[in-house]
């Protein structure tokens, strides 16, 4: 069992959205706010454009072989979340949280671990891998409790 502290902070994102809450309630009652959010516009990869895929040669007078297209839509959502992992490294240097619980698709979560340096890891104390971006506070509040409870 895992206890989320008065102040903690919790992450919920997804790859175009992020919500930034503080616990204001007690470590048995807790009482979600939203201190900031974040989103982007991110359209699929056929709306961003399309091109043929590039061409490669391995040697002079060799093989040729085509190139994967770019998923421009993935790699905006990496781009998302290392600039989520910024904010929490600012907001764990300023101070603001001794805590964090992270829930975030499961791709998300990877790359944020990637993005994450030493000081914020250590004060992570749950992940959660699910997407709760377009939940209601109130059933985050009972996601993240049940989660904790099962640590």
């Amino acid at each position: 069992m895992v206890f989320l502290k008065t102040g903690a902070w919790v992450l919920v994102a997804d790859g175009g959205k992020a919500l930034f809450l503080r616990n204001h309630g007690n470590t048995s009652d807790y009482d979600l706010r939203v201190v900031w959010h974040q989103s982007m516009e991110n359209p699929a990869t056929r709306d961003q454009g399309q091109d043929r895929p590039g061409r490669a040669s391995s040697t002079p007078g060799g093989r040729r072989a085509a190139l994967e297209e770019s998923d421009w839509h993935q790699l905006a959502e990496d781009a998302f979340a290392k600039d989520i992992a910024k904010i929490l490294t600012h907001a764990s240097q300023d101070g603001v949280f001794d805590q964090v619980v992270i829930a975030a698709a499961p791709t998300v979560l990877g790359t944020l671990r990637a993005a994450l340096g030493p000081e914020v890891s250590a004060k992570v104390i749950a992940e959660i891998p699910k997407t709760l971006s377009n939940q209601p506070i109130d059933q985050i509040e009972a996601i993240i409790k049940k989660a904790l409870d099962a640590a």
